[in-house]
């Protein structure tokens, strides 16, 4: 896969992180694709002892990871902190078992929740996670206060804010662009 890979942070079926996430794709410099992974749902609980042996799942993750150009992670935050299934997805691909697809890979972290604060520590969590696992986070960050809000009637800000956000990703990336 060349582009982007787009990762929602959320479960819930309506979750606005996701919507987000589809928002951004459709703010991508012309000829960046962005393809959005849904299996967050079926990564299994980490276990150490399957480091040598991981799950399917967690295998075709690694591969999407490693195929992509660039990583977009739309994520609430859950009591200030990474909600608990990606923290988990994230440790099994840090793996050296895995080849840790996501050290010196260009990642950039977006999201919001529907307080004032926008998910601003959840996102601070992440971006440090990201970083010790060798991933190189972008500087643009995007944390949207009020999310249920902007989403029912995304104003030219929020999609400004979007369209520069994956613009820098895609440039730090080089992601090439598709004809």
């Amino acid at each position: 896969m060349n582009g982007i890979l787009g990762i929602s942070g959320s479960l819930r079926r309506d979750s606005l992180n996701t919507e987000l996430l589809s928002l951004a794709a459709e703010e991508l410099p012309e000829g960046v694709e962005l393809s959005e992974w849904d299996g967050l749902r079926s990564i299994p609980p980490y276990d150490a002892d399957l480091d040598g042996d991981p799950p399917d799942e967690v295998i075709a993750f690694a591969e999407q990871l490693r195929a992509a150009d660039a990583v977009l992670i739309s994520s609430p935050e859950y009591n200030g902190s990474i909600p608990g299934q990606l923290k988990n997805a994230l440790d099994w691909v840090s793996r050296q078992a895995l080849g840790a697809p996501l050290r010196g890979k260009t990642v950039g972290v977006i999201g919001g929740s529907t307080g004032q604060f926008g998910g601003v520590w959840g996102h601070g969590e992440l971006r440090k996670v990201l970083g010790i696992m060798g991933a190189d986070v972008t500087d643009v960050e995007l944390s949207v206060s009020k999310l249920d809000e902007r989403l029912a009637d995304p104003d030219e800000l929020l999609r400004t804010e979007l369209r520069v956000a994956v613009a820098a990703l895609a440039v730090e990336a080089r992601v090439p662009v598709q004809t």
